[in-house]
């Protein structure tokens, strides 16, 4: 559920798998947690004997986490996930829960999200970059551990914590956000959501809708995986969108009009273009702001503006059509 949305924010369960999840990150889950509603049972599951969850052990209290201890009766075999595993099932047969928090990185929880959701309850999964396709999918939402607060600790932070704290396998230390870069594949997801998310009554796609669009096929989209820290921003990057609030300040946004643009270049140049064939860039831009104000859609300059237009070609000399535009 959104933040925001419910006057009785839902009920969640958090099941935490210590021995997959890094104790570093505790304060930022929660946080990240908080934003979906209240964490009414916050249990965290384990072999709390093994020096390996020292690290848990001196946050317990101060988060109010419930350590559940699961002894390793056979090696090679683990026993965390089962007692986990056993506890949602119990708590989903309660019926007092909206929603389940399942913090790890293994695969194995993937039958545990999917009977979840079957019961119309909402999963969020937290886990690592590394964590497998399946158990993504397999949740309403899924958050990389590494997007979440403020970002990793700095170096100096990090020998001075491992001067003073049991040392730990790679694996369990704080993990270190690196954004990827937008590429093809993800403008082209943004555009899709948002042409899906568009109301054809009024032309405009509610930011918040794309994000619901984009979920719905991408558990584990998140905009901080690209180093932006909403969507809005990743968007705004798309370029050739326009913007606006609503009254609550709702953010929304529409497909740039380039038909209507591409008709005015069309009408302006044949009205201004010298025996040479060319317009002045000023000349044009000075006819078309008033029209089309390039600035509302984004784009801060006129020749910023034709970058983006298809058969304009733009020189010292100005800019001219290149080839006849249909209406």
């Amino acid at each position: 559920m959104p933040p925001g949305e419910s006057l009785n924010p839902a009920k969640l369960a958090v099941l935490i798998d210590a021995d997959n999840t890094s104790a570093a990150c505790a304060q930022d889950l929660l946080e990240e947690i908080a934003k979906y509603g209240i964490a009414s049972v916050k249990r965290i599951y384990g072999d709390w004997s093994s020096p390996l969850l020292s690290g848990w052990r001196s946050i317990l209290l101060k988060h109010a986490l419930v350590p559940i201890q699961q002894f390793a009766y056979t090696k090679g075999k683990d026993a965390t996930d089962m007692g986990l595993i056993i506890d949602a099932m119990d708590l989903l047969y309660s019926g007092h829960f909206d929603g389940f928090c399942l913090v790890s990185s293994d695969s194995d929880f993937t039958p545990l999200a999917s009977r979840i959701r079957a019961s119309g309850r909402v999963v969020y999964g937290f886990g690592r970059t590394k964590t497998p396709e399946a158990f993504r999918q397999a949740c309403d939402r899924f958050f990389y551990i590494e997007n979440l607060g403020e970002g990793a600790q700095g170096k100096g932070e990090a020998d001075a914590a491992s001067a003073t704290a049991p040392s730990s396998p790679p694996d369990l230390a704080r993990p270190v956000a690196k954004p990827r870069q937008m590429d093809t594949a993800i403008k082209n997801l943004l555009k899709k959501s948002i042409k899906d998310a568009t109301d054809e009554a009024t032309g405009w796609a509610f930011v918040g809708k794309i994000g619901n669009v984009i979920s719905e096929t991408r558990p584990d989209f998140d905009s901080r995986t690209y180093g932006y820290a909403k969507l809005s921003g990743m968007l705004r990057d798309l370029r050739g969108l326009q913007f606006r609030t609503d009254e609550v300040n709702r953010m929304y946004c529409r497909k740039v009009p380039f038909g209507d643009l591409i008709k005015l270049l069309d009408e302006a140049f044949n009205r201004f273009k010298s025996a040479k064939g060319w317009a002045s860039l000023d000349v044009v831009g000075k006819y078309v702001k008033p029209r089309w104000n390039w600035q509302e859609y984004g784009f801060e300059s006129f020749s910023e503006l034709l970058g983006k237009v298809d058969h304009v070609e733009i020189s010292s000399e100005g800019m001219r059509m290149q080839s006849p535009i249909a209406p």
